[in-house]
Formats: C-alpha cells, structure tokens, sequence
C-alpha cells in the first residue's frame, strides 16, 4: 500500500515528487536481498517530511533511488511530470545539480579547498563564472553564520560548521527540493539541534520540499510528516 498526501478531498494537493512501484535488489551469494519492493511515496510541493526506521531497513537506499543518485531495480520516481527513468545518465546529472540540494551525515567538503570554494562547486559545474560563484557562495555562508569562516579550509572548521557550509553548498543553486541523510547523526545533541533548526528555517525560507531520514524521532516529529521505513514498505506513524 502506498503512502499517500493527507488533506481534504475539496483542495487539491500539489504533489512535488511521486514514485511508483520502486523496488531495490540487490544479488546476495546464490539468493537475491530485496531491500525495498512495489513501494509508493508523494509528497506535495512544501512538504518536510521524515523517513525513520531501524539500522539497515534501506532508508539510505531509498533516499538514494529517490534523488537519482542510484537506479531502481523496478518502478520509476517522477518530479512534477519529469520521469527518472526516462533521463539519460548526463540528464540525470544536470536534473541533480539544478533541483536538488544534497546534506549528508558526512559533510563531504573538499578538504583542499576553503569553506567558500566548497560552497561554488556546484554553481562552477553549472558553468557560472568564478565571480558569480563566489558571490553566491559568501552570500549562503552568511546565512548558516559563516561569513567570517570563508577563508578556512575545511579542516579548519568544527564539525557543526562543516555541516553549515555543507547545507550551504546544497541551496546555492536554488534547488527545489532538499535531500538529507542523517544531517546531524555526527553532532552532539546541542549542535544538531541548532543545525536542524537552521534546516527548518532555511525549508521555509526558500520553498522547498524536503525529505529527512533521521534516527532521531524528536526531529522527525517536528516535521510535517513522519513515515516508518519497515519490510520494505513506508507506514505513517502516529
């Protein structure tokens, strides 16, 4: 069974991203490990909603076929009418960096690189100048409180602050949508909790639909929905 967009039947929803059928195998020795199978998820345009569940139940997987990142085994993911499974792999690619913004448990900075060099990457592989970049780039760092940190390579930064310019990094392009895996699973309590703080300030902010998995429930419970990843199918919770 499908996990469906609440709201009454009079006003219409306007669904952001829907799959359909999507399944994740994988072979296993002589057998076959099926992670996930004839799964269904909506969410509509401004939705923050959370994905929980048990270590090793596939919530990454699933983040990872939903933001094209991996291929599913059956089924398709569609943004609006815009089908994954009919992009090539340089469209996908190009689909990413325009529409989605990526946070991940580690924050994946190039450590070579300062905190606002790190932050135009993906304006860069746009094609943008390196003035309009950096432009960009210190504009997001001042809105995660890191205008001062720009010059500091990523070493230099604590883990909350690696986070921030990792968060800036993903909405520098103006993404419509927000995938994070795990965002503050690094961080004390107190730094995740400031960081997701920023998260659902910056959601609001900017208009995005966003799609969260966490272990930690007392986030998940302050966003709009909370879905329960278990045998390979989404179960809203209570």
């Amino acid at each position: 069974m499908g996990v469906q967009i609440p709201g009454p039947a009079s006003k219409p929803v306007e669904r952001a991203l829907r799959a359909q059928g999507l399944a994740r195998r994988f072979r296993s020795g002589r057998g076959e490990l099926v992670v996930f199978d004839n799964l269904a998820l909506e969410l509509a345009r401004g939705e923050m909603v959370a994905i929980v569940g048990e270590s090793g139940t596939g919530k990454s997987s699933l983040l990872h076929v939903l933001s094209g990142l991996d291929r599913p085994s059956a089924g398709d993911v569609y943004f609006g009418q815009r089908s994954l499974a009919a992009m090539g792999e340089e469209q996908l690619a190009e689909f990413r960096n325009g529409e989605i913004g990526f946070v991940w448990q580690q924050s994946y900075l190039l450590p070579e690189f300062t905190a606002q060099e790190n932050v135009m990457m993906p304006l860069l592989i746009r094609g943008q100048s390196q003035a309009q970049a950096a432009t960009a780039a210190r504009g997001w760092l001042a809105r995660v409180g890191l205008a001062d940190r720009a010059v500091h390579r990523a070493g230099e930064l604590s883990g909350g602050e690696q986070q921030r310019v990792a968060m800036a990094r993903a909405l520098v392009g103006a993404p419509a949508f927000l995938m994070a895996d795990e965002p503050t699973g690094n961080l004390d309590e107190r730094t995740g909790a400031a960081l997701f703080d920023l998260l659902r300030q910056l959601h609001r902010e900017q208009g995005l639909t966003s799609l969260l998995v966490t272990h930690n429930l007392a986030q998940a419970a302050r966003c709009d929905r909370v879905l329960r990843l278990h045998q390979g199918q989404l179960h809203p919770t209570e």
